[in-house]
């Protein structure tokens, strides 16, 4: 057991992605691993589904791996045999957390997988090795597979997931752990500190005045897709000259992530390394997605994958993330006396405050807020003097909706304490 005094040691895990080019034998062995672990996968799901319908009971993870043995005997399925008995237990594992996912934040229940899906992958937790010299990655059933090392690391691999993209490329991503210790956050100060306002027009305003314009790879690339799109929907199905145009798609998607990713690494990090303190607000992505005229935009700006790139860097650097709630006032509330413009239309980049004669950018102020307001909220651990807190007097325009009793007593307890004077 641990002492008082001891503490977990939590080491910093970093994933390495590399492109892999397997021989043809290596190709088809592959191919049996993707095969086979989602065939253990939907086994397993179904197995599932009937034990609680038709018994009550809930095979857990450890039920399902007990019977690959057997399934392995069974003239049936004796060609699960052949690949790497540890991947088809990864797959029940995978399975397991998907349950596990769905009860406890009801993201949705696992689904069957299909053999036509765009990805295909299989996880090895034991047994990877790469050599640099060769530049080459050794996997269990498949041996010394050829990759293109981009980047090298140092530490203990911990597992390898092999992944073929519907382009038909394959991609080995290895887990690896570091061996080094996560830092002690930074202390949080007004000066190291930036808020962040999310937003189309502009994919990120900070708060000090500075302003990131997103590639938006979707939108330039819209036109040709529907082109490639409408001459594959004229090809005969199941035919060769179909799926060359399925891949041709698939190429073209996969540069647009590419492009996305590409710039969302770069900007993440270079916030993170000029800040020790980053504020956010907690934005309703899913919400906003109901949006049909805006619901394209805001997939390609990717905001969601933006903050979980600036939360994990953060923690590999020592630097803290603030959030705000949805319901905090940014936007339309005045950075310098906290009036709030609750008239203010959307489409107003530009406003000039009724009571201070302020004039604001909108989305400058937005960050600006977002930052005084995720500061007031940890000023007990702020070692400077922040202004005290004052109601507002101005509501907050809720757009001719009828406003529940819980929202409005939300919106005036958070207009009432969080407000900057």
């Amino acid at each position: 057991m641990l002492g008082l005094e001891e503490t977990v040691r939590v080491t910093i895990l970093k994933a390495y992605r590399y492109r892999a080019y397997p021989t043809s034998q290596q190709a088809e062995m592959l191919s049996k691993h993707f095969g086979c672990a989602r065939w253990v996968y939907n086994h397993c799901l179904d197995r599932k589904i009937k034990a609680w319908k038709e018994d009550g009971v809930s095979l857990s993870r450890f039920d399902l791996q007990k019977e690959l043995p057997e399934l392995k005997k069974n003239p049936e399925t004796e060609w699960l045999s052949e690949v790497n008995a540890q991947s088809l237990q990864s797959s029940i594992e995978h399975l397991d957390r998907a349950y596990r996912r769905f009860f406890r934040i009801k993201t949705g229940f696992p689904k069957f997988k299909s053999k036509h899906d765009s990805k295909q992958s299989f996880s090895i937790p034991q047994y990877v090795r790469i050599d640099w010299k060769t530049n080459k990655v050794y996997l269990p059933k498949t041996g010394h597979v050829k990759v293109a090392i981009d980047r090298r690391f140092e530490g203990r691999i911990r597992s390898a997931t092999v992944s073929k993209a519907a382009s038909g490329k394959y991609f080995v991503s290895l887990l690896v752990d570091t061996g080094t210790e996560e830092p002690k956050l930074a202390p949080i100060e007004r000066e190291t500190s930036v808020g962040i306002d999310l937003g189309l027009n502009h994919f990120a305003v900070l708060s000090n005045g500075e302003k990131i314009r997103s590639p938006k790879p979707l939108l330039k690339c819209h036109k040709k897709l529907q082109r490639l799109q409408a001459i594959a929907s004229k090809k005969v199905k199941g035919s060769n000259n179909r799926r060359k145009a399925n891949r041709k798609i698939a190429i073209q998607h996969e540069r647009i992530a590419n492009v996305r990713s590409d710039f969302l690494h770069k900007a993440s990090s270079k916030i993170i390394r000029e800040n020790k303190t980053v504020c956010l607000e907690d934005l309703n992505v899913a919400g906003m997605m109901q949006n049909h005229k805006l619901a394209r935009s805001i997939s390609d700006a990717s905001w969601s994958r933006f903050v979980e790139m600036l939360e994990y860097k953060a923690k590999w650097s020592g630097v803290n993330v603030l959030k705000i709630g949805r319901f905090d006032p940014s936007s339309k509330m005045c950075s310098k006396c906290g009036h709030v413009n609750s008239c203010l239309p959307l489409s107003d980049r530009n406003w000039t405050c009724q009571k201070c004669c302020t004039m604001h950018d909108r989305d400058v102020n937005a960050a600006t807020n977002i930052k005084e307001i995720a500061l007031m909220k940890v000023k007990e651990n702020v070692g400077e003097e922040l202004p005290d807190l004052k109601p507002v007097e101005n509501g907050v325009n809720t757009g001719g909706r009828k406003t529940s009793s819980k929202r409005r007593s939300l919106i005036q307890e958070t207009q009432g304490s969080l407000v900057l004077g």
